[in-house]
């Protein structure tokens, strides 16, 4: 069972990011401070979510939250800063947002950096262990989902409604055949394949 949060008597608050491994697309970063009351029987992880259980918890988490913010970064500044830097920047752009500034964070992963000095501690699988993580994830999962089904309609070809940017087989195979798109992140290894000179 999920624990609400790392540290009790303070208000602590959970972030998380969406899309770090896709090809395509922003990464998506949510904090979160819950009421100390909180519980939901379904909340976890968001991975371990349909995409039905999130639409439904996404609402619920909105209007019980003492206060919440998700932030995107995109792939120009993915590919400027780094996959882990954006995700971090993320998260900092999220807690940002918030309108209780917390006094704890609570951090889903091992890297993480100070923001205007809260001491924050970082959790290798968080988002399966407090509640907190939990719903921050799925914040930033289904409004991750939201942006790349909006982008599906600009470049249908690519089925991002369905593989949100991840490196399916099927998103390669697009790839291969289109090309590339403004919403690609250059900086990553779009192909399996390395380039390679044909001797014969």
């Amino acid at each position: 069972m999920l624990k609400l949060k790392l540290n009790s008597d303070i208000l602590e608050c959970g972030t998380d990011e969406a899309g770090r491994g896709c090809l395509a697309g922003p990464v998506t970063a949510a904090a979160i401070i819950l009421p100390d009351d909180f519980s939901n029987p379904i909340l976890n992880d968001s991975k371990q979510l349909s995409e039905t259980k999130r639409a439904r918890l996404k609402p619920l988490l909105e209007d019980c939250s003492l206060s919440y913010g998700v932030a995107h970064v995109f792939m120009e500044e993915i590919d400027e800063i780094n996959i882990l830097n954006a995700s971090i920047l993320a998260m900092q752009k999220a807690i940002k947002q918030l309108q209780l500034q917390p006094e704890h964070i609570i951090v889903d992963g091992n890297r993480f950096k100070a923001y205007h000095n809260i001491p924050h501690t970082c959790v290798i699988k968080g988002d399966a262990k407090y509640l907190n993580i939990a719903a921050a994830s799925v914040l930033a999962k289904t409004y991750r989902d939201a942006y790349m089904e909006k982008i599906h309609l600009e470049y249908p070809m690519y089925n991002w409604k369905k593989n949100k940017g991840y490196p399916t087989a099927e998103h390669r195979e697009a790839i291969r055949k289109y090309g590339i798109t403004k919403y690609h992140r250059k900086s990553f290894r779009l192909l399996p394949e390395q380039l390679a000179l044909d001797l014969k």
